[in-house]
Parts: C-alpha cells; sequence; structure tokens
C-alpha cells in the first residue's frame, strides 16, 4: 500500500514538474531566437584600449580589466566545487579493485604532461587566452584520472579550521572589494 501511494505521489509531482520544464523550454527557445542575428559586440572598443591594458591579446584584456569580478568568481565557483566534494566525504568507499592496464598507462603518460599544459596554460595567460582558471581545470581533469585508475593520494588536510579558512579567504576578497568603494572607485576597480 505505501509503494503504491508513493508512486501516486512521484506520478503528481512528475504532471507538475511536466509544465514547469516546457514553458522554461519555450522561454528559453523564445529568447534565443529573439536575439539579434548580429551584434557589433565590444571588439572595436577593446582595441581601442587594448595598448592601456598592458596586454596584447584581447581577451586577456578583457579579463585583466574585469580580473577583481573574474577572480571573485573563479573563487567563488572554487568554493562551491570543494563544498561539493567534502559533501561526499561521508558515502561509503568503493572497493578496491585492480586498475585496467589501458587506463594505467594511459594516466602514467598523460597525467605529466596534463601538468606540463597546466604550467604553460598559467604562464601564456599574460599574452593570449589562458590563465589560471584553465590551469586549474586541467590540474582538476588530471587528478579525475588518477582517481579513476584507483591510485591512492596521501593524507589529505581538512577540518573545520581549514574550510573556515577556506570560506574567509572568499569573504575577505569582497570585504576588499568594497574597500575599494569607501576610496570613491567602484566595486573591486583597481587603480590606474
Amino acid at each position: 500500500m505505501k509503494s503504491r501511494h508513493r508512486h501516486q505521489g512521484q506520478h503528481v509531482s512528475s504532471l507538475f514538474l511536466l509544465p514547469l520544464l516546457a514553458a522554461l523550454a519555450g522561454g528559453l527557445g523564445y529568447v534565443l531566437l529573439s536575439l539579434p542575428t548580429t551584434s557589433p559586440g565590444l571588439a572595436p572598443m577593446v582595441n581601442v584600449h587594448l595598448q592601456a591594458s598592458g596586454v596584447s591579446n584581447p581577451v586577456t584584456a578583457v579579463l585583466l580589466n574585469f580580473r577583481g569580478y573574474d577572480t571573485l568568481l573563479e573563487m567563488g565557483v572554487l568554493l562551491l566545487a570543494l563544498t561539493g566534494v567534502w559533501s561526499l566525504a561521508g558515502k561509503a568507499p568503493r572497493q578496491a579493485r585492480p586498475p585496467d592496464p589501458v587506463l594505467e598507462l594511459l594516466a602514467r603518460v598523460l597525467v605529466p604532461l596534463m601538468i606540463l599544459v597546466a604550467g604553460y596554460l598559467f604562464w601564456i595567460g599574460g599574452q593570449a587566452p589562458g590563465g589560471a582558471f584553465q590551469a586549474g581545470s586541467v590540474l582538476g581533469a588530471a587528478g579525475v584520472l588518477i582517481l579513476l585508475t584507483g591510485w591512492q593520494a596521501g593524507p589529505v588536510a581538512d577540518g573545520p579550521g581549514l574550510r573556515t579558512v577556506l570560506a574567509a579567504g572568499l569573504i575577505v576578497f569582497i570585504l576588499a572589494g568594497l574597500a575599494t568603494m569607501e576610496s570613491g572607485r567602484r566595486f573591486l576597480e583597481y587603480p590606474p
């Protein structure tokens, strides 16, 4: 009897969600179809001020000029991702099994290359598209590959102190942005 009621409750919630999802899809479709076919974009304005940005690549110039917002959002995304990883910490560990030999060989070849690519992306960020966030993504993918092979990592630092420090880093960054407003500039605005 209980399973029948549970099944009916799931059916009712599915019927309720279907029109909402259809409305969301319709709204997104309308917005997509109503976008202009051509747009001048910001490229002319960026090219005019490219020399003043201190870099030669327009993508990097935009990121550099909006560095505060870019870094703030990156810190928020990384903290959110780390919180998601920590939420999985209480799950039962997977059973250890020997890694697939092809996967292990691939990981032994690719992980060092991925570390080099991440270093290059971090270094090239001043002259061409790239930077810390892209480098971190490549390092994260290398970490996933390491986990898929079943290699064991050493002890991981964890605890309330580390979590507090990481959350405080984002809060301090926001407070620094607010402090720039006290000196008459905009939020996270760099001096000329």
